[in-house]
């Protein structure tokens, strides 16, 4: 945030093999590209106290030394690990303008930060050079055509250099700086970006440069009246435009330092760990007994430690990962409802060519467990999920050739989502009416089902620091079916002992989630827009089965599912504590072939009294589901 010039040099991407937090996580994102000053700077300058060809950040060395000279360069700032975390290389989030880099012969990374720049100049660097002083290049979109990336994820902030420049000295100044940072923002979604993640500047009246000084309560106004200008112009750009509200983070920090890992007996909001340019921390600071960068918020007057900017990359992954989940509940519904449609087609399975006398009620009991697997996509979270269910129902035989009958299930279903193991719990409650035809052959079965959602608790949960942090909600929603089928029994004869037809199957389903806030208006603390999810699909099967025994029976189901709905599912959302600025993300996708099979055995207790057991799996590229159950069907 300070100029260059005020600050020991510090290091570059040296540490790039420590970036590498690249692993097989979502990523629905083409590139990472970062502008803003040095809170952002990802090494644009030489690092004269660290090693040979090492680049400077503005925040502590690795330690344990944490001194000049000692061979350790500068941790990770917090662009460098959520680009990380995003899977993009070490070079991919190097700065774009450093001299030392392009004499090293190392490639310009897309971080366009650079250490003093006021927000006239992140905005140079955007629309039409970036000078550093050792080095001047065309600006970001000169060099790309002055056409921006639209499957980007750009990172913005910027503002605290026009206050520690002095040109920030009243609300009008203020206000001035905000719209020139939002301007960055505009320039950059006029030539395509369509999604922009931008820093709330921090309150620098708080921070150690101003911290019990005359110049405090003045300095928090402005800081205030910025951030006020910047929310209300970003919410006029045409983008999905991810504010980050660092002022509430850092209030909950020094408020709770303990949640964070930080320490809890100091003052972190006075006192920093290298002592330049503010009080030097007497327990943690580098020149005290035991110097700890990780227990302090700030690395000198400004500037994040390594603690500091973890908390903030991890807040900033936090907002990207949550509709990586959240729009699994839509997809938890389908699959209970699937379940439910699973389990009656095996009983009418085991009834093919066996129904009831005409005039006569079946009666079916059945209860079982499923189990739901999702694997990580570029916009979804892996998740794996349990749960129990129970269905009853029966059937009356109208005459030779149909019967109708009603079904009610109720299913609970568990939810882990994502790398925290995010708990999302759905109690869902369905009806069901159907009617079957069956003669000379020729068979077929219609339902319709509908049913309420009840989401009775939604815990997500993240990395925030050196802790956990979850996040809680619950929602209601409905589910609307309707599904088909006809085929044709090619056995030689009805009395035959075996059956085996193929079919077709359509399927039409409507899933309805209702918009939540999750509890609370801290800084992670969302809310999420309705969701809808429909799916419309066509099959084609083979169904069989063979009486073993008067008793005993076995039966099966194979099909092939083509999903006509598969378009990647998106949520609207907003920080509860910026109400006004919604953004649209997108999470999961539903594959386009699904591949299902049913096996079961019926086995006669009495005539009219029938145990039945029943193993269903669903599988398509990135989602598995299977299920038992077991149960009676009385005749009366």
């Amino acid at each position: 945030m300070i100029k260059q010039t005020l600050f020991v040099p510090v290091a570059g991407c040296l540490l790039a093999l420590a970036c590498a937090q690249a692993i097989a996580a979502p990523n629905p994102y083409t590139n990472f590209i970062v502008f803003g000053d040095s809170l952002n700077d990802a090494g644009t300058f030489a690092d004269n106290g660290g090693p040979a060809g090492a680049t400077q950040r503005f925040t502590n060395r690795t330690g344990p030394v944490y001194l000049d000279g000692s061979g350790e360069v500068r941790s990770l700032n917090a662009t460098q690990i959520l680009g990380g975390k995003l899977g993009f290389s070490p070079d991919q989030t190097a700065s774009s303008s450093s001299a030392v880099r392009a004499a090293n012969g190392q490639p310009d990374g897309n971080n366009w930060a650079v250490g003093g720049y006021r927000t006239d100049q992140i905005l140079d660097s955007i629309t039409t050079q970036s000078a550093t002083g050792d080095r001047t290049r065309a600006g970001y979109l000169p060099s790309n055509g002055f056409r921006a990336d639209p499957n980007a994820l750009y990172y913005l902030s910027g503002g605290g250099n026009d206050f520690l420049q002095g040109r920030v000295t009243s609300l009008p100044q203020a206000s001035a700086a905000a719209d020139r940072l939002a301007s960055s923002a505009q320039a950059l979604q006029q030539s395509g970006a369509r999604y922009i993640m931008v820093w709330l500047l921090p309150d620098i009246g708080f921070t150690p440069a101003f911290n019990g000084t005359a110049l405090q309560g003045f300095t928090s106004q402005l800081s205030a009246q910025f951030n006020t200008e910047l929310v209300s112009q970003l919410q006029s750009i045409n983008a999905n435009i991810i504010p980050l509200n660092i002022p509430v983070l850092l209030k909950e920090t020094f408020a709770n330092p303990a949640q964070f890992g930080l320490a809890t007996d100091q003052n972190l909001a006075a006192t920093c760990f290298s002592g330049s340019g503010c009080t030097e921390n007497a327990r943690y600071g580098i020149n005290s007994a035991t110097p700890d960068p990780t227990k302090l918020i700030y690395n000198d007057s400004v500037h994040p430690t390594e603690a500091g900017q973890r908390l903030i990359a991890d807040y900033a992954y936090s907002l990207l990962a949550a509709p990586w989940e959240a729009t699994l509940l839509p997809q938890m519904a389908q699959g209970t409802l699937r379940s439910h449609q699973d389990e009656l087609r095996n009983q009418w399975l085991a009834d093919w060519e066996n129904w009831q006398a005409v005039g006569q009620w079946r009666a079916i009991v059945a209860g079982g467990g499923q189990h739901q697997d999702f694997d990580s996509q570029r916009s979804g979270a892996s998740a794996d999920g349990n749960g129990a269910n129970l269905n009853i129902g029966g059937s009356y035989r109208l005459d030779d050739a149909w019967r109708v009958g009603l079904a009610a299930g109720f299913y609970n279903q568990k939810l882990e989502a994502g790398d925290h193991d995010s708990d999302y719990k759905l109690n869902t409650y369905l009806g069901t009416a159907f009617a079957q035809y069956q003669q000379n052959r020729w068979w077929g079965d219609v339902a319709m089902t509908a049913g309420h959602l009840d989401y009775d608790s939604l815990k997500r949960k993240f990395q925030l620091g050196a802790n956990e942090r979850g996040e809680k909600g619950d929602t209601d929603g409905y589910v609307l079916a309707i599904g088909g089928r006809v085929g044709y029994d090619i056995a030689p004869e009805a009395s035959s002992p075996w059956h085996l037809s193929p079919f077709v199957s359509a399927d039409f389903a409507k899933v309805e989630v209702d918009g939540y806030s999750e509890n609370g208006a801290d800084s992670t603390a969302l809310t999420f827009n309705d969701q809808s999810r429909i799916s419309r699909r066509l099959g084609l099967g083979i169904q069989g089965k063979y009486q073993i025994t008067t008793q005993t029976q076995v039966f099966g189901e194979f099909a092939h599912e083509r999903e006509y709905n598969d378009d990647t599912q998106d949520v609207t959302m907003n920080l509860n504590s910026l109400p006004g600025n919604r953004y649209t993300l997108d999470g999961y996708t539903p594959q386009t072939n699904l591949n299902r099979l049913n096996l079961g055995v019926s086995h006669n207790l009495t005539k009219e009294l029938a145990l039945r057991a029943s193993y269903n799996i669903r599988k398509d590229d990135d989602f598995t589901q299977q299920g038992i159950n077991v149960g009676v069907a009385l005749d009366f």
